[in-house]
């Protein structure tokens, strides 16, 4: 039964982080970054924005994602 549960746990999570890396913005700055452009307000409080707390789900996540498949790989259920 814990099995199941931890499947359906697992699962659910991996579609939560497909839909969070896809919100995500691309990394490439273009030409903006040659000339300091990335450096803007944004850039410098990006844990509060909205970008900055994606990342943090997403590091989140693929932790929890390991975690349970590490476990869901244990022959103890």
């Amino acid at each position: 039964m814990l099995r199941i549960i931890l499947t359906i746990v697992f699962v659910l999570l991996c579609i939560a982080m497909t839909v969070i890396v896809l919100m995500q913005e691309g990394k490439s700055a273009g030409l903006g970054a040659i000339s300091g452009a990335a450096e803007t307000y944004w850039g410098k409080n990006k844990g509060r924005s909205m970008e900055g707390k994606l990342e943090k789900f997403t590091k989140l996540a693929a932790v929890l994602i390991f975690v349970l498949a590490l476990v869901l790989n244990l022959k103890v259920f």
